[in-house]
C-alpha cells in the first residue's frame, strides 16, 4: 500500500509542472497566440529560479526569479509576432532554442551547487491519516495552490467580462477590434502571463521536483504540455486532469522498476512520449470536436485596419 500512496504522491508532483505549463499556454492560445518556445522558457527559468534560491535560501525567491524569467521572455516573443508580425510558430521554435542553449550556458557554475536544506510540507492533521494522508497531504503548496489557479482560471474565462474579452479575441479578433478592444494589447497581456506561468512550472522542476540543476533537465515536458492543450480540448480542468495522467505514466516507469518488472529501461521512458502520441492520435479522429473548442482564429495574424 505504501508504494501505492508513494505512486499517486508523484503522480500529483509530476502532473504539477505539466499543469501550470499547461495553463499558461491556454491562456496564450485562447487569445489566439501559439507559443512553441515553452520548452526554452522553462529551462531558462529552471537555471533562474535554482540560481535565486541558492543565493538566498528561500524558495519564493526561486518562483519569482522562475515567473521573471519566462515573463520577459514571452514578452519579447508577443512583440515579435504581434507587433512585428513575424511567425509564430517559427519565433516559438527560435525560443525554444535559444532557451535550451542560454540556460546551459547560463548553468554551467551551476551544476555542482546544491540548494539550502529542504523544508518539509504536510497538511497537519489530514497528512497522519494512513495512506490517504501520505498520498495526497504531503506535497508542497504549489500542489494545491495549481489546482486552485486551474479552478480560478475556469471562474475567469467563463464567468467574466475579461475572460469573455480573452476569448473574444481569440475568435474574433476583427469583431473585438471593432468594438473598441485593443487586441494587440490584450494578446500581449495573454502571452506574458502565459509566459509568467511557463516559468513557474520550470522553477518548480529545479526548486522542488528535482532540486539541482542538469542541463536540458526540462527533457520534453515543455512540449507534452503544449500537447496537453490540444488534448484537454482548450478547457483548463481536462488540462489539470490531462496532467495528472501523464504525470501518472511518467511516474510509473519508476514504479515498475521498483516492484522488480523485468522491461527495459529504455522503453519506460519513452511512455510519456508515447502516451502523448496515442492521445492526439484518437483525438484526431474526430476533427469535428475539436473544431467545435478550439479557438477560431488561433495562431492566425491580426492586423489592425486591414
Amino acid at each position: 500500500m505504501d508504494a501505492y500512496a508513494l505512486l499517486i504522491a508523484a503522480t500529483l508532483n509530476a502532473g504539477t509542472v505539466l499543469a501550470i505549463a499547461s495553463l499558461g499556454l491556454l491562456i496564450n492560445e485562447k487569445a489566439g497566440i501559439v507559443n512553441l518556445g515553452a520548452e526554452g522558457m522553462m529551462l531558462c527559468a529552471a537555471i533562474a529560479g535554482f540560481a535565486a534560491v541558492v543565493h538566498t535560501g528561500s524558495d519564493v525567491a526561486g518562483f519569482v526569479a522562475g515567473i521573471a524569467a519566462g515573463a520577459v521572455m514571452a514578452a519579447i516573443f508577443g512583440v515579435l509576432v504581434i507587433w512585428l508580425n513575424t511567425n509564430q510558430y517559427a519565433t516559438g521554435l527560435a525560443l525554444s532554442l535559444f532557451g535550451g542553449g542560454f540556460s546551459a550556458f547560463a548553468g554551467i557554475s551551476y551544476v555542482q551547487e546544491k540548494m539550502p536544506e529542504r523544508p518539509s510540507f504536510a497538511v497537519p492533521g489530514l497528512s497522519d491519516i494512513p495512506f490517504i494522508g501520505s498520498a495526497f497531504f504531503k506535497h508542497h503548496p504549489m500542489v494545491y495552490l495549481t489546482v486552485l489557479f486551474a479552478l480560478a482560471l475556469i471562474w475567469f474565462l467563463y464567468r467574466t467580462r475579461a475572460g469573455l474579452i480573452l476569448r473574444s479575441v481569440g475568435e474574433s479578433p476583427e469583431s473585438a477590434h471593432a468594438l473598441g478592444y485593443p487586441v494587440r494589447g490584450i494578446r500581449l497581456m495573454a502571452v506574458v502571463a502565459g509566459g509568467a506561468l511557463c516559468g513557474l512550472a520550470g522553477a518548480y522542476i529545479s526548486v522542488v521536483y528535482t532540486p539541482l540543476w542538469v542541463e536540458g533537465m526540462v527533457a520534453g515536458k515543455g512540449w507534452i504540455a503544449l500537447a496537453l492543450t490540444t488534448f484537454a480540448t482548450w478547457r483548463p480542468a481536462r488540462v489539470l486532469l490531462g496532467a495528472y495522467l501523464f504525470g501518472g505514466v511518467t511516474m510509473l516507469q519508476f514504479h515498475l522498476q521498483g516492484i522488480g518488472v523485468e522491461v527495459p529501461s529504455q522503453f519506460l521512458t519513452m511512455l510519456p512520449y508515447l502516451a502523448t502520441i496515442v492521445v492526439l492520435a484518437l483525438i484526431s479522429r474526430n476533427p469535428r470536436w475539436i473544431r467545435i473548442n478550439m479557438p477560431a482564429s488561433i495562431g492566425k495574424p491580426f492586423y489592425p485596419g486591414s
